[in-house]
């Protein structure tokens, strides 16, 4: 009613609550036989779980219906973190690769939600590396299936020594412009390879509005801001759809 644009993040495969409910979806342990937990502690389910997929699309129409503008699909991957050779998958038959189980699953999303505005986030690095970061994580994959993809380019995530810096945190406008030139070639390499061109998702990246690694101020923040305006600036609005903010 007041024209705010609306967005729901739902949290796919990182989640302990349905890893309880359907413990037949989850990741195992395979010394235990209970569900895998990471180094937090929490239950991841299985990516191949068709059944959890069909959960995922119920959750989102259920935004929908209530009013949201556009879902956000956050943890799209495998686990990242604890003893990953201690997880048994119920329903990956680790054979299909993992980036394959990711592809599945965004093409799903869309082919359900069809007419429905998407959105999935992806790791900052996704933006720079050719291979799957290990968590099956490709830029490629997901622009054809949503309408906005919103890598999380913290400065504070990337490592030490990244373009050279001690702590990338310190160089927000160096970090973002460098993720998002990367971005931005890949999208038009894409676009310009495909035959449906319009069926490529905007970007809309994740920019940081927390401390860590260093203290971000308004001053910090605007950095941000300009370096995407910077990279972006003379480029089709078909390639921009704003920024969000963590």
């Amino acid at each position: 009613e007041n024209g705010i644009y609306v967005i729901g993040r739902v949290s796919v495969f990182q989640d302990p609550l349905q890893a309880a409910t359907h413990p037949e979806w989850a990741m195992q342990n395979k010394t235990t036989g209970k569900s895998w937990k990471d180094r937090k502690g929490l239950s991841w389910i299985d990516p191949a779980a068709r059944p959890f997929w069909d959960y995922i699309v119920s959750i989102a129409d259920d935004a929908f219906e209530r009013g949201f503008d556009d879902v956000n699909f956050a943890y799209i991957r495998f686990a990242s973190d604890g003893d990953l050779n201690a997880i048994s998958y119920p329903f990956w038959d680790e054979v299909v690769p993992r980036r394959q189980v990711l592809a599945s699953f965004f093409q799903y999303l869309r082919e359900q939600l069809p007419g429905r505005l998407i959105s999935a986030d992806l790791f900052g690095l996704a933006t720079i590396n050719r291979d799957d970061l290990g968590i099956c994580q490709v830029l490629e994959d997901a622009y054809p299936y949503f309408d906005y993809v919103s890598p999380m380019i913290y400065p504070s995530h990337y490592a030490r020594g990244f373009l050279g810096y001690a702590n990338p945190a310190q160089y927000p406008y160096e970090v973002i412009a460098y993720s998002m030139e990367r971005a931005l070639q890949r999208y038009v390499a894409l676009r310009n390879s495909t035959s449906s061109p319009q069926n490529i998702a905007k970007l809309r990246p994740w920019l940081q509005a927390f401390d860590l690694g260093a203290t971000y101020d308004n001053g910090m923040i605007g950095k941000q801001t300009r370096a995407v305006d910077d990279v972006l600036n003379g480029t089709s609005t078909e390639a921009f759809a704003g920024w969000l903010f963590w």
